[in-house]
């Protein structure tokens, strides 16, 4: 498991790299891209941004509707 977090994390500054130098914002800061770095996935492939942003939103209400207010 370590390895694959060291793995994903080397991708994530190759990424961050990337996207400073010759990205789409490369006018903006290192930090900036960095995030972008982060989830890069979902930057360089928009359709996994999509599925996790609903990924997402199915766990928050998921989570309000079982630890929501019960009576």
């Amino acid at each position: 498991m370590k390895y694959l977090i060291g793995l994903y994390g080397v991708t994530v500054l190759i990424a961050a790299i990337c996207f400073n130098f010759w990205g789409q914002y490369a006018y903006k800061g290192f930090f900036y891209n960095f995030g972008q770095g982060l989830v890069w996935p979902a930057v360089v492939f928009p359709s996994v941004g999509k599925a996790l942003g609903g990924l997402i939103m199915l766990v928050v209400i998921g989570g309000l509707l079982a630890f929501g207010n019960r009576r």
